[in-house]
């Protein structure tokens, strides 16, 4: 077989793992907190630490990678990540698995940004697009699959073989990049923009703990407000610096492109609603309804399935459909599926979500497969890496923000619904311990209200996405490379002289 294939395969492996780990984890969140003893806020961190690191590290990945080679970092990021699995697989606590997060979401920064430059530096014409759609088809395939294989292994083995079967695979995938991918650079080497990158990190860090500890105490809290301001401080900072570099990470003149702004919006509300919440929908399936991992992963599936049919006639219609009827009536119906699955109680049965998946989902696969390429679309072809970048980059922080902030009104949810004397039972529950018979109900009850809260907001912000696609984005006039449009100039100067 051509080096080139073995190329693909490398890649799609990688690709495959990395976002795969998004949401397998979600199902096997309640038996990592039991057999952990893990708190309702550390749950929350084994999701957004993962998260948080494809975030912070998307864009530097790509410009370690140009300047140091493409395949070098493709080993480092696979090696890395395979490491952080093994880790995850033998943790003893929270933290430790916490920790090994960081490292997978490190390695899977450094894959996930290598990845299509391998494909692009390594096929031409008619086959570059089969790879391209390939990278497509395992990206949607890996995510879809998340809940149901999360299910199916934690259920069958155990929450620890979620991560533990990263490793053979990376080990493979280590193997074939040494032995057939041929080693690139860019011609044109980028400064690293290392004010850029610690800005980014501890806003986005520091903004997201804050949001999470909220959950454990108050909003009145001294370090959660501390916490909140350092955050946004950073993230203030992070853009002014952007906007004055001469290289920046952050191209933050990209956004005075209204569809580039419009992807990276609906970018954020889609992985900030529908995939956020999926965790607290996981909860409410084991923790109130009983279900095992697989039998939870089975019923999240149902979204994954519309999300399938959807998707894959958004892919043929995205090169005749403008992306904003695609992306904006998506965002739509995401909105109005959350909306659907309310009014539940403590009474009421799973099937009660089944319309809201289904609408949900479909809404899903018709947003996902022309996000990434309405971003590029609209930027100079020199742009084009970081547009996506970025566009991946609102992805992570949407899911991370938003199981964060959900946490918060969650836990608010709960208490006032159980009541001023019930802190002991929300205690409990946040722990993933077993509620006493009595109380099951109150309990039961008060959950279904809490989720019913997070199905409004996810819902709203489905909806606000929906509503900026529809105004902003617009026919896709992709913006002249001022680079090659000099040299073009220079170029006709000297021949007129």
């Amino acid at each position: 077989m051509d080096k080139k294939w073995w190329t693909l395969l490398a890649v799609l492996a990688g690709t495959f793992m990395l976002l795969l780990d998004v949401t397998i984890v979600m199902v096997a969140q309640p038996d990592i907190q039991r057999a952990l003893h893990a708190s309702f806020s550390d749950v929350q961190w084994v999701i957004d630490a993962y998260a948080l690191t494809l975030a912070s590290l998307l864009l530097t990945s790509g410009v370690l990678a140009d300047r140091y080679g493409r395949r070098r970092l493709f080993i480092i990021g696979l090696g890395i990540f395979t490491a952080g699995s093994l880790l995850c697989g033998l943790a003893t606590d929270p933290l430790m698995l916490i920790v090994s997060r960081c490292g997978q979401g490190i390695g899977g920064a450094i894959i996930f940004a290598v990845s299509l430059a391998l494909l692009g530096n390594t096929f031409r014409g008619k086959e570059r697009g089969t790879a391209f759609g390939a990278w497509g088809a395992v990206a949607g395939i890996a995510t879809a699959l998340g809940p149901l294989l999360g299910g199916l292994i934690t259920t069958e083995w155990s929450w620890r073989g979620i991560f533990l079967v990263n490793v053979p695979v990376g080990v493979l995938a280590i193997a074939v990049t040494i032995w057939r991918v041929e080693e690139s650079r860019s011609p044109h080497k980028t400064r690293l923009d290392w004010a850029g990158f610690v800005l980014l990190t501890t806003g986005l860090v520091t903004f997201v703990y804050g949001l999470i500890r909220a959950s454990e105490s108050s909003w009145t809290d001294t370090g959660v407000i501390a916490s909140l301001a350092v955050g946004i401080g950073a993230l203030a900072a992070f853009i002014v610096v952007e906007s004055r570099i001469a290289e920046p990470m952050f191209d933050v003149s990209l956004f005075r492109s209204p569809t580039f702004a419009g992807a990276s919006i609906a970018a954020f509300a889609m992985n900030g609603s529908l995939y956020a919440i999926l965790l607290y929908l996981v909860l409410y399936l084991q923790d109130v309804k009983g279900y095992s991992a697989l039998d939870a992963g089975v019923r999240l599936a149902i979204i994954s399935g519309a999300q399938f049919v959807t998707a894959t006639a958004a892919g043929k219609l995205s090169h005749r459909v403008p992306a904003r009827w695609l992306i904006g009536p998506g965002l739509l119906l995401v909105g109005v599926g959350l909306i659907l699955m309310t009014g539940l109680n403590g009474a009421s049965s799973w099937t009660h979500l089944v319309p809201g998946f289904i609408v949900a989902g479909l809404g899903g696969g018709l947003v996902n497969p022309p996000l990434a390429s309405t971003a590029t679309s609209v930027v100079p072809p020199h742009r084009a890496g970081m547009a996506s970048g970025i566009n991946s980059t609102f992805r992570q922080i949407g899911i991370a923000a938003g199981i964060a902030a959900l946490g918060s009104i969650f836990t608010a949810a709960m208490a006032r619904n159980l009541g001023p004397a019930s802190s002991n039972l929300v205690t409990i529950v946040k722990h993933g311990g077993v509620v006493p018979g009595p109380a099951a109900v109150a309990v039961g009850n008060a959950f279904a209200a809490g989720l019913n809260d997070l199905e409004i907001v996810t819902g709203i912000v489905a909806l606000a996405g929906a509503v900026c696609a529809l105004v902003l984005i617009r026919p896709a006039r992709q913006a002249p490379d001022r680079t090659v449009s000099r040299q073009v100039v220079l170029n006709e100067s000297a021949k007129a002289r």
